[in-house]
């Protein structure tokens, strides 16, 4: 039986709290199947399975990736700011700070 399993994990991090799940599961599962298979989601109810944006190693893939032995399924949290915006913001308060203090 063994012979048809491999091991993964599963992780998904918050500022505060980090999870890191090991498993195994049976052959030619999916990235979300692995999601699905971990209880992560137990633990996180907030992820949202219909709109969950997944990764492999921190290379993006697609929820019916199919996975290989160690493979890491991570799993995305949403932005809460558009980094070009926010970049332009902190040079903008970078640019305000210096004239400040030139003057």
């Amino acid at each position: 039986m063994r012979n048809n399993m491999i091991t993964v994990e599963v992780v998904y991090a918050l500022a505060e709290k980090q999870s890191l799940l090991s498993f195994e599961i049976t052959k030619g599962a999916t990235a979300v199947e692995a999601v699905q298979h971990s209880g992560i989601i137990d633990v996180y109810p907030e992820i949202d399975l219909d709109n969950i944006k997944l990764g492999i190693f921190s290379k993006s893939c697609t929820n019916e990736q199919l996975l290989s032995e160690g493979d890491r399924v991570e799993i995305y949290r949403p932005l809460i700011a558009d980094p070009m915006e926010a970049r332009k913001r902190r040079a903008a308060e970078m640019a305000a700070k210096k004239l400040k203090n030139s003057s």
